[in-house]
């Protein structure tokens, strides 16, 4: 087949949603104007507040920015789809949103292992967090869990770009390095792209591993301590569900899509590839909106005083 690289890509993960389209719309449109508020709220808060101007509600806010970032990658896009008879995309568009997606889901990994960090140093070093925790430190941490997560996915995608592909269609409903791979016409081609892929796992497998590691050691220091305890259960019980929902929807998604997911309906398909736009965006700033007395009672403090007003 011609090289098709120049041309489109066809997302054909809607075909089986015609009847329901408008349906789609409506609920996926509410969708993300939920995420927009609950994220844009949370930033809002620890931005103009500068009693939240610490580490921990700083990483928060990066949290909810790198959330934005992905969920502007998508949202829109299928928005569009869902009103469009043809949902097509084009190739360089299509491996610009792989970029948004993977370093999206990337960074919040990175993120919330620098937020494992500062808890461990908050409560396992509480004389010596400030100076760890300084602003300098903050700030290259921040890099850190954009930048590099950024480059990674950006060098896979690089190597995606150069490969011939055989075939427009596209059965997700979003660009997928993965997907976009298996189109190649020649797989011997694709053998660098594996070994970068899976290095890349390893990274962020590795980043799994930190988080897990930091844990145990913060349990095993709390137990002891009835101070320690609270501190735990306030601020590191949002981190650990954060964590949990995060790894749940991306291992599954990366389970199904590496190892075969045909014999499921595509409507469930669907419904886990995009798991990780849709629950954590969600539940994140809502976890640490409530669990969190600082930002809670500041968000209770602004809508008193709009009732009053």
């Amino acid at each position: 087949m011609q090289n098709i690289t120049a041309v489109i890509l066809y997302l054909s993960g809607l075909n089986e949603t015609r009847n329901h389209q408008f349906t789609l719309f409506t609920l996926t449109l509410l969708c993300y104007c939920v995420i927009l508020l609950v994220n844009i709220c949370l930033i809002a808060t620890i931005i103009l507040d500068k009693n939240l101007h610490e580490p921990m509600y700083i990483l928060l806010c990066t949290f909810c920015m790198n959330g934005l970032y992905g969920t502007t990658g998508f949202y829109p896009k299928f928005l569009w789809d869902l009103l469009s008879p043809l949902h097509i995309i084009s190739y360089s568009g299509c491996l610009v949103q792989a970029l948004v997606m993977y370093s999206f889901a990337c960074s919040d990994l990175s993120i919330l292992a620098v937020m494992a960090y500062d808890r461990y140093v908050a409560i396992c070093r509480p004389l010596e967090y400030h100076s760890i925790m300084s602003k300098q430190r903050l700030f290259k941490l921040v890099c850190f869990s954009w930048l590099t997560p950024f480059c990674i996915i950006a060098t896979n995608i690089s190597l995606t770009s150069r490969l011939k592909l055989c075939s427009p269609y596209i059965a997700r409903l979003f660009c997928v390095n993965w997907v976009i791979v298996t189109l190649a016409c020649f797989p011997a081609q694709t053998i660098i792209n594996n070994i970068v892929a899976y290095i890349t796992i390893i990274i962020y497998v590795c980043h799994g591993c930190f988080i897990v590691w930091s844990y145990m050691y913060l349990i095993k220091t709390c137990v002891n301590s009835i101070e320690n305890r609270a501190k735990f259960m306030q601020t590191c019980v949002p981190h650990l569900f954060s964590l949990l929902t995060f790894l749940a929807t991306i291992v599954f998604d990366v389970m199904s899509m590496r190892f075969g997911s045909k014999d499921l309906p595509q409507n469930l398909q669907n419904f886990v590839a995009i798991e990780f736009l849709v629950i954590p965006p969600i539940m994140n700033p809502l976890i640490y909106g409530f669990k969190l007395t600082k930002i809670r009672n500041r968000i209770l403090n602004v809508i008193t005083l709009k009732t009053k007003l």
